[in-house]
């Protein structure tokens, strides 16, 4: 056999210090997006932001971060990755002062808004500069299980992070803290990470962009605000969007990518574990303020602590994957996560629900996190490096529309119910059945790649796990 000839991939000191920069902008963006949630209230009221337009403080990051993603992961296949990145981090570094800085609700929006714009930009482009760094197969597998992992402690860390830093110094700090941070990227990034190569003949498919771009926004403005013309408009915009790549001699997402099992069922299934897992965060969150009476903090610290030890999995996803293949983890992770909210349905009005409710987090959250890595691998899968920024770009989008989405859709089931503990019961019991429907549907979906996928390709990789193993632990 040659494969027991072969020497696996080496990550150099250089490649060590590379995914030190990128993985920690995605890092600091997803705190970013999270820093702001337990915030909200004193947000508000420190620029006179009425309590019935506080969820816009998270909309305007979301409504940018989802419409964009896509058009400017594109971008960085045309235009350069590195530089895209660049630009990413120079908005968040002003967009991050003038939040710091700001002394209405206007300015505050704004900032956000424009913080969601640098994470279009920035998040689809440091992710294609890893796939395209590094080879696809195990090594990769595992660098983007740690990639999730992060991303994960993100979410959770920017929590805890925001509602300590108003505690202890104030809202405006929430936005400060990640000047320091862009700016030694930026000082960075020119010396170790080189320009992405780019077509000789740039062409953006523009009447693509702008219909793909408006129809996202508009159906994710439909969806947040419950607006069933924005709805109509973004049908139509994308119906356009679909139309416009089948005859675009130079489409900006070609249709023979998007119809590819692995891009299609991988970003379906990233939809549903964010849809579903955001929405339950949610929920739970107002059961433990609303029906058992815990502070934000004390809610922080129980979603927290489970949340930290859930980013274990992103390291085990990435290991178990060259193993197991992504189609399986990915189906694991989604069943894991919809088991553990099961239990949930049945929660009472009682403190003592802690001892299903903790468990179940912890639980929950490692199938999460897994499924997370898992759909991230198959959703880039089998792509040549110059549509990387394509493929990470739907990945990015998929998310940022999942979790604008999940919350509202969610709460509305759970609305229909007078009793605010028999609608969160409801909006979790569609959650698993959702789940259980969408995991069977995956399976089926991504099965013709699983068996046309050769017998010789796990074999080729798997000499990169105890490489990986040496070079990240």
């Amino acid at each position: 056999m040659t494969t027991a000839t072969t020497a696996p991939p080496r990550i150099t000191s250089r490649e060590r210090l590379i995914l030190l920069i990128l993985l920690g902008a995605g890092f600091l963006l997803s705190v970013d997006f999270s820093i702001l949630n337990v915030a909200m209230p004193k947000v508000g009221a420190g620029v006179g932001l009425e309590v019935r337009s506080l969820p816009w403080i998270a909309s305007a990051y979301a409504l940018p971060a989802a419409g964009f993603a896509l058009l400017f992961g594109r971008m960085a296949d045309l235009f350069g990755r590195r530089r895209m990145f660049l630009s990413g981090m120079v908005l968040l570094v002003a967009a991050s002062l003038l939040g710091g800085f700001a002394t209405n609700s206007t300015m505050l929006l704004t900032a956000r808004s424009l913080q969601g714009f640098a994470s279009a930009i920035a998040i689809p482009a440091s992710l294609s500069l890893l796939t395209s760094t590094f080879a696809e197969g195990s090594l990769r597998d595992r660098i983007l299980g740690l990639n999730g992992a992060l991303l994960s402690g993100g979410f959770t860390i920017g929590a805890l992070a925001g509602g300590t830093l108003v505690d202890l110094l104030s809202w405006r700090a929430a936005f400060f803290i990640n000047v320091p941070v862009a700016v030694a990227i930026l000082i960075l990034t020119p010396a170790l990470i080189t320009e992405s190569s780019v077509p000789e003949r740039v062409r953006l498919d523009v009447p693509g962009a702008v219909t793909v771009t408006g129809g996202l926004l508009a159906v994710i403005y439909a969806v947040i605000e419950h607006n069933a013309v924005a709805a109509v408009i973004g049908a139509v915009l994308l119906g356009a969007f679909w139309i416009i790549e089948l005859r675009s001699p130079a489409p900006l997402a070609p249709l023979r990518i998007l119809k590819r099992p692995t891009v299609k069922w991988g970003n379906y299934a990233g939809f549903v574990i964010f849809t579903m897992e955001t929405a339950m965060i949610f929920l739970m969150t107002l059961y433990l303020q609303n029906i058992l009476g815990f502070a934000p903090l004390t809610t922080g610290l129980i979603f927290g602590i489970p949340g930290l030890a859930a980013v274990f999995a992103g390291f085990v996803a990435g290991r178990t994957i060259g193993r197991l293949g992504s189609r399986n983890v990915l189906a694991i992770g989604m069943t894991v996560q919809a088991l553990a909210t099961l239990p949930l349905v049945f929660l009472g009005g009682n403190k003592a629900a802690l001892a299903i409710l903790i468990p179940a987090l912890f639980i929950g959250f490692f199938g999460h996190v897994a499924a997370i890595v898992a759909y991230t691998v198959t959703g880039t899968s089998g792509l040549p490096n110059d549509e990387q920024g394509l493929a990470t770009g739907l990945t990015s989008m998929t998310q940022q529309v999942a979790i604008a989405v999940g919350i509202p859709i969610l709460s509305a089931i759970a609305a229909t119910k007078a009793v605010e503990l028999d609608g969160i019961h409801l909006a979790l019991t569609v959650n698993v059945v959702f789940t259980g429907a969408s995991i069977l549907l995956i399976w089926i979906g991504l099965r013709q790649r699983a068996e046309q996928r050769p017998a010789t390709v796990a074999a080729q990789t798997a000499p990169a796990d105890g490489e990986l193993a040496g070079s990240l632990d």
